[in-house]
């Protein structure tokens, strides 16, 4: 596939690096020569300086025959004209927008062909708050990924001594819970894969991932650590976009405080909120954290620009007895560095965006993707199609499956009904399959597993 990326910052850089290892002939558009060179010198692709919206730009970027842009530069406005550019100029089947105002996505008017012809408006901001919410409204855990419109999810957890199932073969699960919908699909033990399988032992310190209905999630956690409690208190260091959007969807639930430096910005979002207490100050000062009662706090969430303050503000919380403390880290060697430490659990905007655009890249009808471990593993929702003659899944038993060394089917939805997947569950047309792909290199065999033969009508 054809792709310009117009934008070099850090969503663009990661977008590039996710796509160029999967064999896709891909151009990266920026101002900024250094910020090219460095691309051009760590990956096999194509760098054009210049403005990303600029016909010409976009010309010598090879938009006459591009399959898709994806427009990430830090201006809203840009990504937008360049899509309108890109549409009206080189008729680009794909387009795809980082916008950034609430306002403009507030008015889901603006994004059509008769407007502006933008495919898919993705939002960073709005993706890292719903990850974050999902933490929160699930204690304990180090993801939460939803498939199937929230039918079915994808949660990491890390076991922990006294849960029932660590020390156990996996088998024994069902036994716990023989009416809990719920598969183990990945397990990770210093780093390394492990394939699950019924005679595989839990140990401390795994992290295990595992596909499980929403009102199943917590029965399955207790069997893998002890449960903890729902979260009241949060402290939000950071008031920006984030930040500020966080507050307001937690505010009607939790007891919300938001720590923001800039004595403006303090004013404005203080004027957003009906429950929330704003405070002016440094989040990574010990006597404020100590006067807004940290060792109570149930989450601290550090979600400035700073990725430098939000680790050391992080820390400092956990220091003086913050229950779970979360930081948004931008750069992915301080992710590696922090995660699985003082800090609980290490968000990266690149990863919670990434995969809303490989769903659009993935071949097949690949309807959801969530990149995992840092870009190494993948989970996605492919939906089959055809009949026994068509296609290579659909009337096949999963034990009959082709599937690369990794991949593992974890969980079919048929309709409504959440099937937990088995050797001999066999695949319908029109099923929502969620696969684990333990090496995200193999995701080509998987995509041409699910396309559907030139026989099907």
């Amino acid at each position: 596939m054809k792709i310009i990326i117009l934008g070099a910052g850090q969503v663009g850089s990661s977008v590039a690096a996710n796509l160029v290892s999967e064999a896709n002939d891909i151009t990266v558009v920026d101002q900024d020569a250094d910020l090219l060179r460095d691309l051009q010198d760590r990956f096999d692709l194509r760098t054009v300086q210049g403005h990303g919206a600029h016909p010409d730009i976009l010309l010598r970027a090879g938009a006459e025959d591009a399959d898709m842009i994806i427009a990430v530069t830090n201006s809203d406005e840009t990504n937008m004209v360049a899509c309108q550019v890109a549409h009206t100029l080189f008729h680009t089947p794909t387009k795809i927008a980082r916008v950034r105002a609430q306002s403009f996505l507030d008015q889901p008017k603006l994004f059509s062909n008769e407007a502006l012809p933008i495919d898919v408006a993705i939002s960073p901001e709005g993706l890292v708050t719903d990850y974050i919410l999902r933490l929160i409204e699930n204690p304990g855990t180090l993801q939460v990924l939803d498939f199937a419109g929230g039918r079915i999810r994808l949660v990491a957890v890390r076991a922990l001594e006294g849960g029932p199932l660590v020390g156990q073969k996996l088998r024994t699960l069902h036994e716990h819970m023989p009416g809990v919908k719920a598969r183990v699909a990945a397990i990770y033990r210093h780093d390394h894969a492990i394939q699950p399988e019924g005679e595989t032992r839990i140990e401390v310190g795994d992290e295990v991932f595992f596909l499980a209905a929403p009102d199943h999630i917590r029965a399955v956690m207790s069997e893998l650590r002890r449960l903890d409690s729902s979260y009241r208190r949060i402290i939000i260091a950071g008031g920006g976009n984030i930040g500020a959007r966080l507050a307001k969807a937690l505010e009607s639930n939790f007891r919300v405080k938001v720590i923001e430096q800039d004595l403006r910005r303090c004013k404005q979002i203080a004027e957003e909120f009906e429950h929330t207490i704003v405070l002016h100050g440094d989040a990574a000062d010990k006597d404020l954290l100590l006067e807004e009662n940290i060792e109570n706090t149930d989450v601290f969430c550090a979600v400035t620009n700073d990725d430098e303050d939000n680790i050391i503000s992080a820390m400092l919380a956990k220091r003086l007895g913050a229950h779970k403390v979360m930081a948004l880290i931008n750069r992915p060697a301080y992710v590696d560095l922090v995660q699985s430490g003082t800090i609980d659990v290490a968000i990266s905007p690149q990863q919670v965006t990434i995969g809303s655009l490989l769903k659009h890249v993935r071949r097949g009808d690949v309807v959801m993707v969530h990149s995992l471990r840092r870009g190494a593993a993948e989970a996605i929702e492919a939906i089959a199609h055809g009949d026994p003659s068509s296609s290579k899944v659909v009337g096949r038993r999963i034990a009959d499956l082709k599937l690369p060394k990794g991949a593992i089917v974890g969980a079919l939805v048929r309709g409504n009904e959440v099937l937990i997947a088995h050797n001999d569950t066999v695949i319908e047309s029109e099923d929502h399959v969620i696969l684990f792909l333990q090496d995200k290199r193999r995701i080509h065999e998987v995509e041409r597993l699910f396309q559907v033969g030139v026989t099907f009508l």
